[in-house]
């Protein structure tokens, strides 16, 4: 059995979702944490010691481990999101073709996605990879910012009350679908002004 590719096609009118770029794994901004984290261990060695740089060290590591299993989750299942829907469907109902309809179930998809960011961010690499357009996927992204009801539920609910949290997701409503079209529109113009 083969692998799934991992670029989209572009769609038949040339308006199709870009191919996934390969992450580097060490490129500019990975060297300029590295120079960042560098600089603050010096600073905290001379005031601290070496034994503050040690407190550090070992809090960060736990908090890696921590973190790891969340990020692996969430690349897993963007993987396997990637994999499993079907790239025709996804291009028809997310894709350049999709008008506001693609914007309005990106929109629907980030409200109700549920995780942090180890979950919203390789789900939507995932959309890209399967034919979803950047309109529909940048909705995706800010109403799973804004509107997200995990969040809303948990936190903003019990600590800033249900009137508020109502009348937050009810003047957030509109923003998911004018980035979409927005981001949609400007990376039509630029992709056909510039070629890409």
């Amino acid at each position: 059995m083969s692998d799934p590719p991992l670029k989209t096609e572009p769609a038949e009118n040339g308006e199709g979702a870009s191919p996934r770029r390969k992450g580097k794994p060490f490129g500019w901004s990975t060297f300029i944490i590295a120079v960042l984290v560098a600089i603050s261990a010096v600073l905290v060695w001379r005031r601290d010691g070496f034994d503050g740089v040690w407190a550090i060290l070992v809090h960060d590591v736990s908090l890696f481990g921590e973190i790891m299993p969340r990020v692996l989750a969430g690349c897993l299942l963007g993987g396997l999101i990637a994999s499993v829907l079907p790239h025709d469907k996804v291009s028809k109902s997310l894709g350049p073709e999709s008008g506001l309809k693609g914007l309005l179930i990106g929109t629907a998809f980030g409200a109700i996605l549920p995780g942090g960011p180890f979950t919203a961010y390789p789900v939507a690499s995932a959309l890209l990879a399967v034919g979803a357009d950047f309109g529909a996927t940048i909705a995706m992204v800010v109403s799973w910012t804004l509107i997200g009801y995990g969040r809303a539920v948990a936190w903003e609910m019990p600590i800033m009350g249900a009137d508020f949290t109502l009348w937050r997701i009810v003047i957030s409503l509109p923003m998911p679908i004018l980035a979409g079209a927005l981001g949609r529109f400007v990376y039509v113009r630029v992709r056909h002004r510039f070629k890409l």
